[in-house]
């Protein structure tokens, strides 16, 4: 079911930037009086996951947030002695079960807008509470995508 919410041309660039040029670490997203998905929080190409989970949760324990990481990590090959440096773009959608049902259905029913004009990313994680949303948890999904 879409929930008839745009998504802003910022987001667009905010994430072309990120994509394409590696200016930035992570975005965050929000939905604006229910209507546009918009620019909340941009993260410098040197700041941490946990800088990223806390600007998530800045709304408090009663928000949804969307957020793109551009997440790198070492993977080495079976059969190989080198690791090489990884780095997948990934979406989240963060709604914590504290949140409201109606906030809840807005945000899920809106992913998908989301999803469509972001092209390129690589994983969709749906997280309502922090050990989803940990940095181990989505390096362990990012992990399963790789070959071995």
């Amino acid at each position: 079911m879409a929930s008839g919410v745009t998504v802003s041309d910022a987001c667009k660039t905010t994430y072309e930037e990120i994509k394409k040029d590696k200016k930035h670490r992570y975005v965050v997203f929000f939905i604006r009086d229910e209507k546009q998905i918009d620019v909340e929080v941009i993260g410098d190409r040197n700041a941490t996951y946990d800088s990223f989970l806390e600007d998530l949760q800045k709304g408090g324990t009663g928000e949804c947030r969307y957020g793109l990481f551009d997440f790198e990590y070492t993977h080495q090959c079976q059969g190989t002695s080198e690791a090489s440096k990884k780095q997948k773009l990934f979406l989240m959608s963060w709604c914590p079960d504290t949140a409201k049902v109606k906030k809840k259905m807005l945000y899920s029913s809106s992913f998908d807008a989301l999803k469509k004009s972001l092209v390129g990313v690589q994983k969709y994680i749906q997280a309502t509470d922090l050990s989803e949303a940990s940095e181990e948890a989505v390096e362990e999904k990012l992990r399963a995508t790789d070959r071995q």
